[in-house]
């Protein structure tokens, strides 16, 4: 049964509540309903609703959705386990907008791994408009819903994971330009611009740190993959969750050595692009030769 069509019959219906039909449903049956953080009120994601939806999240106090793509009912967190927890239920002045207050269970609500969908900004600073990436990864998408798998819940927002990914094409340009806005901003406005004011021999200290925590994270995988190595096929099920959760926490730290760089090239007033420069200049160039080249420039 289409949507239009459940909710015709819900309305014929002449035991439906009193409060579903003071509800504007648009012409496909459906409503947007906002999820927002119960006690941040940050806006974690936009989903879809129709009557049934919005019935059962009313009855069961967990998030209920509609997927336009699949045509069918969806309970937020029935892949990735990160449920959503109904505290209230609001419906706006034109009766076509609901607000849930919700607590996100595991803290992830965006198929992206990170904690809300809504985690680009449009940075009006340059000639330009462009959209940041302004929220960090907190978890590989991989590891909630199954390596070289798109996003089993891609109907939460009826994007494809794909699209997330040009955002990295472009990361490096958006970080230099954030780095460098964070050293005009006042120091307990955010982390970076702390770092900036205690100056370089913070900056580089916070180098040697992530660097530490990266190697140990690398020996932890490495660990653990030989672990797996030796284990019988049967027994590899236990450790299969631990694989991944070392493969992301080598992929964090590294992630954290990378940015930590990043701050002191921004230091410097140097780009990003520089670095990319360099790497492009050696590509295709023997290692030894490289080496060779610089030791006798010294």
């Amino acid at each position: 049964m289409s949507a239009t069509s459940m909710l015709n019959s819900l309305t014929e219906d002449s035991s439906l509540p009193a409060w579903l039909a003071h509800v504007t449903f648009n012409q496909d049956g459906l409503i947007p309903a906002i999820a927002q953080d119960h006690h941040s009120g940050e806006i974690l994601m936009m989903a879809w609703m129709n009557a049934e939806a919005l019935t059962l999240t009313a009855q069961s106090k967990t998030a209920v959705y509609f997927s336009r793509s699949r045509n069918k009912l969806w309970h937020k967190g029935e892949t990735s386990g990160h449920t959503q927890k109904v505290h209230d239920i609001y419906l706006d002045c034109d009766a076509d907008v609901i607000v849930l207050s919700v607590t996100q269970v595991g803290g992830i609500a965006c198929h992206t791994g990170r904690q809300s969908c809504f985690y680009r900004r449009l940075d009006c600073s340059g000639s330009q408009p462009t959209w940041q990436t302004v929220a960090p990864i907190l978890k590989d998408p991989e590891s909630i819903y199954g390596e070289g798998t798109a996003h089993s819940e891609s109907i939460q927002t009826d994007n494809e994971y794909s699209d997330t990914q040009a955002d990295t094409n472009h990361v490096l340009q958006q970080l230099d330009a954030v780095l460098a806005e964070r050293k005009q901003a006042d120091a307990d406005t955010s982390y970076v611009a702390s770092l900036y004011h205690k100056g370089l021999n913070k900056i580089l200290e916070k180098v040697g740190e992530e660097a530490v925590e990266c190697i140990i994270a690398a020996k932890d995988f490495e660990q653990i993959r030989q672990k797996m190595a030796s284990l019988q096929e049967n027994d590899t099920a236990n450790t299969s969750n631990d694989i991944l959760d070392a493969q992301h926490e080598l992929i964090y730290e590294i992630a954290d050595v990378w940015f930590h760089t990043l701050v002191t090239l921004a230091w410097f007033n140097i780009g990003s692009e520089r670095i990319l420069a360099e790497l492009a200049r050696r590509f295709g160039l023997s290692g030894l030769a490289e080496k060779a080249s610089r030791d006798a420039t010294k």
